[in-house]
């Protein structure tokens, strides 16, 4: 089945993005912010997203991501004065994200150095609150570092991050975080440290907008997906086949599993992180059907589900259900490499609440999965109407 991948070509999810199209910062309200609709037979409407909720079908059920950005880059001064900037990605060992934020006096992260070969040997440190924090490297992957972070006193990881550290805007905004972005580059129901990008397409909504819902039948479910940096990595394979998808840890309460199958209506995740995990759970799911969800940390390869066989969706989500149970865990705790281009058949997934995302992305490979060709007249449209594009851009509600 891996084969159909075998002849998708990068280039052919590529376009003319121009500089000025890029949200460099967001509108002052989050949901004023442009919704560009695409419905059956590549049909196109515009809306705003503050009226979101009377396009969506009766009986919806929206799942929301609650990841929280963490403060992730850090300065660290060299005994000769230079600069190192250190991007904590993950914490080594695949533990919990939310444990190692609250680790104190020490702990180890997987990590991108910038300025990396100004660092010799030998820790580094900084000052902060008249603490000292070091950092030495102890290990070293293709593209990333192990550094291990010692500090004195009774301070979390989570408290040095968010006294020291910086929010990492994606590198495309060309520009350092401000004071605005701590909040604004959160969605307002964040609640889980991990993350160091934020799901953009959760920016758009606010309380009102949410609670508005359920006089229109929609209702709310909420996982986590933490994003890792590889969403920012663009393929650079000319075979999408190619590309090595990056891993990113997916918590899941037993409640938010079971509402996929209680959902009366249509799924329509936001963003493609709740997408990814939800399609992910599906998986999961029939992996568990066969006896073979192991490990502590269970783990989906990108093409696992080209091999496996397909269950109708209650008795995926039921078989993970018993998983569960049989193992007393009220949370599912995995980590999730699947890679979803076109081709693919969405398990869970009826529809997308999404931005306008970069050329030759796994996210554009998302959309075009999700809605075929239509995403380029799609992009086109929005190009031409002044849309404004990435993290701080628009939004679009696919429902194919």
């Amino acid at each position: 089945m891996l084969e159909q991948y075998q002849n998708l070509s990068i280039n052919d999810f590529d376009y003319s993005l121009p500089e000025e199209k890029i949200a460099k910062y967001p509108l002052a309200n989050r949901s004023d912010s442009r919704l560009l609709i695409s419905k059956r037979a590549g049909f196109i409407s515009e809306a705003k997203m503050i009226d979101i909720g009377d396009y969506l079908p009766y009986d919806s059920v929206l799942f929301f991501n609650q990841t929280k950005v963490v403060n992730a880059r850090l300065l660290f001064k060299k005994e000769t004065g230079g600069l190192i900037e250190i991007f904590c990605l993950e914490p080594c060992d695949n533990i919990d994200p939310q444990v190692a934020l609250q680790q104190k006096n020490t702990v180890k992260w997987n990590c991108m150095i910038g300025g990396a070969k100004k660092w010799k040997d030998g820790p580094i440190s900084m000052t902060l609150d008249g603490i000292e924090v070091k950092a030495t490297k102890i290990g070293r992957s293709k593209d990333d570092f192990a550094i291990c972070f010692e500090w004195p006193g009774s301070l979390s990881f989570s408290e040095i991050l968010e006294k020291s550290g910086e929010l990492p805007l994606p590198p495309y905004m060309n520009r350092k975080a401000e004071k605005e972005d701590l909040t604004r580059y959160q969605t307002v129901y964040a609640q889980h440290e991990g993350s160091v990008a934020a799901p953009t397409a959760g920016l758009h909504f606010t309380e009102e907008l949410t609670d508005s819902f359920a006089s229109k039948g929609v209702s709310s479910v909420f996982l986590t997906l933490h994003v890792g940096a590889g969403t920012f990595k663009p393929v650079k394979t000319n075979s999408i086949s190619e590309h090595a998808m990056h891993a990113e840890l997916i918590d899941v309460s037993i409640d938010a599993v079971f509402g996929i199958i209680e959902a009366l209506g249509p799924i329509i995740p936001v963003g493609t992180t709740s997408l990814r995990t939800l399609e992910s759970l599906y998986w999961f799911g029939v992996l568990a059907s066969l006896g073979e969800l192991n490990g502590d940390l269970p783990e989906l390869g990108q093409w696992s589900h080209a091999s496996l066989p397909e269950l109708n969706l209650r008795q995926s989500i039921r078989s993970l259900l018993d998983y569960l149970d049989a193992h007393g865990k009220t949370r599912f705790i995995a980590k999730t490499s699947l890679m979803i281009t076109p081709g693919y058949k969405f398990k869970v997934a009826r529809g997308l609440i999404t931005n306008f995302h970069m050329p030759k992305s796994t996210l554009l490979l998302i959309i075009s999965a999700m809605i075929g060709d239509n995403w380029k007249t799609l992009y086109k449209h929005a190009l031409k109407n002044d849309f404004r594009f990435l993290s701080y851009g628009d939004c679009c509600l696919l429902l194919p």
